[in-house]
């Protein structure tokens, strides 16, 4: 978005406009403070959201977390450790609406340790269910230790006919969805990747870009309002339907108001192939009311329930906490390319904490904007308790030759985005926007095709994920079971050959700003003697 449009006068809470004086703009988010002694990060959540009646045969689960730190995080409380010898085990007992449903050990400093129960004694409703987890630790013979958590358990009723239903893995933040075409089926991990696409003078006039999407690999449309002429959305959705794309359906004109919303969902929520609903596009740098995204968060799930909600950020820093209680996926665009992001060619003035708009907020002008955002998110969710409810996705920038940015990326450049993104936890990519560069959109159907081989590695819940940085090289390694998936972006514009890891044998290989080729390949682990 462009800072001035509609008479706005600060973004990010910034002033940027010559004639304004520098104020510190404040919603700085808070750093924990850091303990002299151990924590325990003690927390526990669903394994799935939302639960539904079909799930009553099969054991549903919540899963603990009891992480020990030393950074005073929400929920953390002191612990006393054995000076030597093993730290042992949290006997940790779970009640949903006060009944104990199941208990367990967990050791300390473990994390995603499931416990199972049954649904069966609960009755489906729309109202989530509160889930006290408490777990006692005895440090030493004859004194033990209390710790408390809380979560909400979503059970809802089967939905109507027609409506579609997408639940969050909790233990990895993927979507599960059946097939978009409303064909019978089972829950599918979605690794959602396809473009913010213009609607009016686009897709609402030629249909058959819409089977160009999907030809492309992509798997959802994400329409940009506004939505003036409904007949042409309907028409839009009924052929995204029919070629199994899903729908991410965007509210940004409407959010702030009730009412508005309350007709957009009833509208739309019954649609078959609606993936997840999108509140808010930039809130933070609109400096829109903070509570506005919780409200609206409150109202849809009031009318629907069946879909997680989404919005999207463009500060670095700026009142995340209270804009992001009000989704359930946070979203990040991070446009560095093209731009200076210390002096602002639109406005004259130069970029600062404090002061000024050059289209990427608190930015150095290089692809380490994108993986420090996108880490910055994910630490501060796990600050405030929300890792587990929140899943990050990632805005790439596919545009340019506008206002701050003067030039559009490259297709290599395009997909260093997203990689990038993807290997610093992004569970999802809708480049900003379409119609694009015909390299831009060659790389990112590229990408697109290699989606489905990658996500049962990038999105299972028995992976294991290590990331590897050297030289500007970003390697993220995905393992399940005795294979490995290796997925490289070079943050250099030049060539570089680089050993991956020990633990993948001794694979090296080439990489450029980003190959074009992604011929998906898995790697074998060498077997080692126990």
């Amino acid at each position: 978005m462009l800072a001035g449009a509609f008479g706005q006068s600060q973004w990010c809470g910034k002033n940027y406009m010559s004639t304004q004086p520098i104020v510190p703009p404040g919603g700085e988010f808070s750093i924990p403070a850091t303990s002299s002694s151990s924590l325990l990060s003690f927390r526990c959540a669903p394994a799935i959201k939302p639960y539904l009646p079909e799930d009553v045969s099969t054991p549903a689960s919540i899963f603990i977390d009891a992480l020990v730190t030393h950074s005073q995080v929400a929920g953390a409380s002191p612990i006393t450790l054995p000076e030597h010898g093993s730290i042992g085990k949290l006997d940790v007992t779970i009640s949903i609406a006060g009944k104990k449903v199941a208990s367990g050990q967990v050791p300390v400093n473990a994390t995603k340790v499931e416990l199972p129960f049954s649904l069966s004694g609960l009755r489906p409703r729309m109202d989530a269910f509160n889930v006290s987890c408490t777990a006692t630790y005895s440090a030493s013979k004859g004194r033990s230790q209390k710790f408390s958590a809380s979560t909400s358990l979503a059970f809802l009723p089967t939905p109507p006919d027609g409506r579609s239903v997408t639940k969050m893995d909790l233990r990895t933040g993927a979507l599960l969805a059946k097939p978009a075409n409303g064909a019978k089926g089972d829950y599918e991990t979605v690794f959602p990747i396809g473009f913010y696409t213009n609607f009016g003078g686009y897709i609402a006039s030629n249909l058959s870009l819409l089977d160009e999407i999907k030809a492309d690999g992509f798997t959802i449309v994400h329409p940009i309002p506004t939505f003036d002429n409904l007949t042409a959305l309907d028409l839009v959705i009924d052929r995204m339907e029919e070629l199994g794309l899903y729908l991410m359906y965007d509210m940004r004109w409407t959010y702030l108001n009730t009412t508005g919303v309350t007709e957009e969902v009833n509208r739309i929520k019954n649609r078959p192939n609606l993936l997840l609903w999108y509140t808010a596009d930039e809130p933070d740098g609109w400096v829109d009311p903070q509570n506005g995204t919780a409200i609206a968060y409150d109202t849809i799930n009031s009318l629907d329930g069946y879909h997680p909600v989404s919005l999207v950020l463009n500060c670095e820093n700026y009142f995340f906490d209270k804009y992001t209680a009000g989704t359930d996926i946070v979203m990040q665009d991070t446009y560095m390319i093209g731009n200076n992001v210390t002096f602002s060619s639109q406005w004259g003035t130069p970029c600062t904490l404090d002061y000024g708009d050059c289209g990427c907020d608190n930015c150095k002008g290089s692809f380490e904007d994108i993986s420090t955002r996108m880490d910055e998110f994910a630490e501060r969710l796990f600050n405030l308790g929300w890792d587990r409810t929140k899943a990050v996705w990632a805005v790439p920038q596919a545009f340019g030759d506008d206002t701050y940015w003067k030039r559009e990326p490259t297709g290599q450049e395009w997909v260093v985005q997203s990689a990038l993104a993807i290997n610093h936890g992004a569970l999802g990519i809708v480049p900003w926007n379409d119609p694009t560069t015909d390299d831009m959109k060659a790389s990112a159907s590229a990408l697109a095709k290699a989606i489905p081989a990658m996500k049962s590695f990038i999105l299972s819940p028995s992976a294991t994920f290590e990331r590897v940085v050297v030289n500007r090289v970003h390697v993220g390694i995905w393992t399940v079971g005795s294979q490995s998936l290796v997925l490289a972006t070079n943050l250099n514009y030049n060539a570089t050959t680089k050993k991956v890891n020990d633990s993948v044998d001794t694979l090296a290989f080439k990489v450029k700003a980003v190959p074009l080729d992604f011929d998906v390949k898995t790697f074998q682990l060498p077997q080692t003697t126990q």
